[in-house]
Formats: structure tokens, C-alpha cells, sequence
């Protein structure tokens, strides 16, 4: 099973393109929401959470985000202590869904892929970019922020130069229409892998 990791700053449309991919049977794990039921489901993750940060982070069994978020985006340690519980939890159950998939390859969505190292627990990685004006204009009307918010946002991300010299493939999203074409060859560059690997392996 090939393992690509999909990445990219708000607002870029990476969830687009991972929509894209999941229309011809590509199977799609999204860190971040599986992150978030994690946090909840999982017994030893949730015990170190509150360990770390306090009982009172869980309210009636629930996780309560938004505490947790003024926590840990006020303080970088107390990031990196989260992410630190986190990911080996997320990246275990992205491991054992891949084993679960039928497909060739199987993408791993998050928007961290790089400052997180998860670039190397995948075969391949792609960024999805756009204009930073097209960002913000995407972000506000879904997420309903204004636009200083959004450029905090996109100013503690790494920058997409940075991205782009570390990934494996870029896809521009600029129009929804243009995106077929690209998702078209890396389906088809990845599908010719995958049916080398299994040659290689009979």
C-alpha cells in the first residue's frame, strides 16, 4: 500500500483536491478530524490530556476545544507537549485504517504534514498552493473570519516557498475545474507504481 501525504496552509483547498482523489476510490484519512475523535474516544490519549492540562479540559466526557486551543496557541511548549501525545496515537490509527483500504494508495490529510516530520511515515507528498489573496477570500467565507484573523493564521503556518521545496508534487488551486487534470496524473503516476510494486513483489 502506497502512503502520500497531502498538505497545505488555510485556505489553499486541500480538502478539494482530497474530495477529488476520494471520487475514484482513493482512499482519504483526515488527520485532523480523526485527531479530534481520538481525543475523545481513545482512553490512554484522554487520560494523558487531562494529565497534562488539567480534568477540567474534559466537560460532560467531551473534549473542550476551545479551552484546549487558548492553552496551547498561547504557549509553544504546551504545543508541542499535545502534539507530542497526539500524533503517535493518530498516526497508529492511520496505519491500521491503510491496512483496512482496498485501494492501491491511500493519501493522509493534515495540515502539518512537514512541522509534525510526518513526511517520513509516507511514500510521497503533495502541497496544494494558491495566491494568498485567494486564501483569504476562500477562508472568510467559510470559516466567517475576518480578514486580519486569517492572515495570523497563514503567518504561523510555514510558508508555502518552504512547502513547495519540500514536497514531492504541487498542485496550484486556482480554479476547482483546473485541479482535474493534475489529480488525473498523480492518480495515474501512483496507480503505475503500485502496479510495480506488486509485480516487483510476485
Amino acid at each position: 500500500m502506497i502512503k502520500i501525504g497531502i498538505t497545505g496552509g488555510i485556505g489553499c483547498g486541500k480538502s478539494t483536491v482530497c474530495r477529488l482523489f476520494a471520487q475514484k476510490g482513493v482512499g482519504v484519512y483526515d488527520s485532523d478530524r480523526e485527531a479530534r475523535r481520538l481525543m475523545n474516544t481513545d482512553p490512554a490519549l484522554r487520560d494523558a490530556i487531562a494529565k497534562r492540562f488539567g480534568e477540567a479540559i474534559y466537560r460532560s466526557g467531551e473534549l473542550d476545544r476551545k479551552t484546549l486551543a487558548e492553552k496551547v496557541f498561547a504557549d509553544s511548549e504546551a504545543l508541542k507537549d499535545l502534539n507530542a501525545l497526539v500524533h503517535p496515537v493518530v498516526m497508529h490509527d492511520f496505519e491500521e485504517w491503510a491496512e483496512r483500504q482496498e485501494g492501491n494508495y491511500v493519501l493522509l490529510e493534515s495540515a502539518i504534514l512537514f512541522e509534525a516530520g510526518l513526511q517520513d511515515r509516507v511514500d510521497h507528498t503533495i502541497v496544494v498552493m494558491a495566491p494568498e489573496s485567494l486564501r483569504i477570500k476562500r477562508a472568510a467565507k467559510r470559516d466567517g473570519c475576518s480578514e486580519e484573523t486569517i492572515r495570523r493564521r497563514i503567518a504561523a503556518q510555514m510558508p508555502e516557498e518552504e512547502l513547495a521545496k519540500r514536497a514531492g508534487q504541487v498542485i496550484v488551486n486556482i480554479k476547482e475545474e483546473d485541479l482535474e487534470g493534475a489529480v488525473n496524473y498523480l492518480h495515474h503516476l501512483y496507480e503505475m507504481e503500485a502496479g510495480k510494486a506488486s509485480l516487483n513483489k510476485q
